[in-house]
């Protein structure tokens, strides 16, 4: 369409903001618009690298609303750059909405590579990280959590799951209980000040987390069933 503008999904750091790229600070200073989750967090991370620009807030409580009135901005012509608290749009955050939106209105979507959590807790993890599956966060009800653990416990493949402090030592208990003693990781404030990797079985964990609470963003990775019989 004539006048059509375009829309980046935008990936800010996890933690260290040395972690953005040169194209992601050129392709925010060049929008219109940026979509974020929260205004005054990300003013406070674009301010540190001068860049002003329009904020309108896109999260998980308007997202339906908000989709339609930031396609026609951009259908306007209209630069939109969406981004979310921290990480790459649309994983376990905000984003799919729009990216459906954009794609269904023909407007040129362009997502930018750049950090995630995913990645670098998987491959500090020490687990195999050839083949893996991407779980997001589990239920914060417990017979829905167990339930979810029961249907990937044959899963042979590497498993990752996000967990918020909270809940970190009920889920690593259903996690033992549903899948056995296996190996595992937790990988915990990752490109922060306080980054730290807990490696070891999931008994240990257990151990680990009797005697002190996780704070922070965490990730917990955990060991496919590729040994025959591991969960008879």
């Amino acid at each position: 369409m004539e006048g059509t503008g375009k829309i980046y999904l935008v990936p800010t750091p996890i933690g260290n903001l040395s972690d953005i790229t040169r194209r992601a600070l050129e392709i925010l200073e060049q929008s219109d618009i940026i979509a974020c989750e929260d205004a005054r967090h990300s003013g406070r991370m674009l301010a540190q690298f001068n860049i002003k620009k329009r904020l309108i807030s896109y999260h998980e409580f308007n997202e339906a609303k908000r989709a339609g009135q930031l396609v026609e901005l951009v259908l306007s012509g209209k630069i939109l750059s969406v981004i979310t608290d921290a990480g790459s749009p649309g994983i376990s955050d905000p984003a799919y909405r729009i990216i459906r939106a954009a794609i269904e209105n023909n407007i040129p979507l362009i997502p930018l590579p750049g950090p995630n959590a995913i990645i670098p807790a998987l491959t500090g993890s020490g687990l195999p990280p050839d083949r893996f599956f991407f779980e997001g966060f589990l239920s914060n009800k417990s017979a829905a959590r167990r339930k979810r653990l029961e249907a990937l416990k044959d899963y042979p493949h590497t498993l990752i799951f996000y967990e918020s402090p909270h809940r970190i030592e009920k889920m690593i208990g259903d996690a033992f209980d549903t899948f056995g003693d296996r190996n595992a990781c937790i990988a915990r404030e990752i490109s922060k000040v306080h980054e730290e990797y807990i490696r070891g079985t999931l008994g240990y964990m257990k151990e680990v987390l009797t005697k002190r609470k996780l704070k922070g963003e965490i990730v917990v990775i955990i060991e496919g069933n590729n040994v025959k019989g591991r969960n008879d």
